[in-house]
């Protein structure tokens, strides 16, 4: 074994930007936002401290679920609609605006219901791109309202979301105390999870 090719064997979700990633590894990094949130929440005791604020002006964990949530409802129709045909007109698609029953559902709905309706649509999203051969990752289509997207470039738009949302979370829960008395891997932080994940480099 080359010393090369032990380095990209050693190669984690730490040390390669999202651009580089193999389509594999975009992939699984964002499977793993769903598990991320599955370890760190599911065991939390007082649960409504999720919906609570470290300081005044900052959004609760809550609230930052919703931002998953709206950023896949967002991206979702744009993937499909490039997968499924050649060079579309993404501005056929309405922009999404959250409706009034949404922001009462919002209002009255827990933070785990919040994170399980981010895991049904992030579903969707992984089953899409598991289906698409490599080729189809180049497709593109065409907007004027916003700019043209490349099919992965959405993708990628997604992880690098995740990836902000996630911190903010990960911050979040030390500060309002919701991790005292849980096991220590509900407490293990972002920086630590993605240095777990093997690689592979485009």
């Amino acid at each position: 074994m080359t010393i090369l090719t032990q380095q990209r064997q050693d190669l984690t979700a730490a040390d390669v930007p999202v651009s580089d990633l193999s389509n594999d590894s975009l992939i699984i990094r964002l499977f793993n936002t769903v598990n991320h949130l599955s370890r760190w929440l599911t065991p939390v005791h007082n649960r409504a401290l999720l919906e609570r604020t470290a300081f005044y002006g900052q959004p609760s964990v809550k609230e930052l679920l919703a931002e998953l949530r709206d950023e896949e409802r967002r991206v979702f129709p744009k993937l499909t609609m490039i997968a499924l045909e050649a060079d579309p007109d993404l501005d056929r698609l309405p922009p999404y605006v959250r409706r009034q029953d949404d922001l009462i559902w919002d209002a009255n709905t827990t933070a785990l219901s919040t994170m399980a309706e981010f895991r049904r649509l992030r579903q969707s999203t992984l089953s899409l791109l598991r289906s698409l051969p490599d080729s189809a990752w180049k497709r593109s289509g065409t907007s004027r309202r916003e700019h043209d997207w490349v099919l992965r470039d959405l993708a990628e738009s997604l992880a690098n979301h995740d990836t902000l949302i996630l911190t903010q979370i990960d911050d979040t829960l030390d500060r309002i105390g919701v991790r005292e008395g849980l096991s220590p891997a509900a407490r293990v932080h972002l920086d630590e999870l993605m240095r777990l994940v093997p690689v592979t480099r485009k």
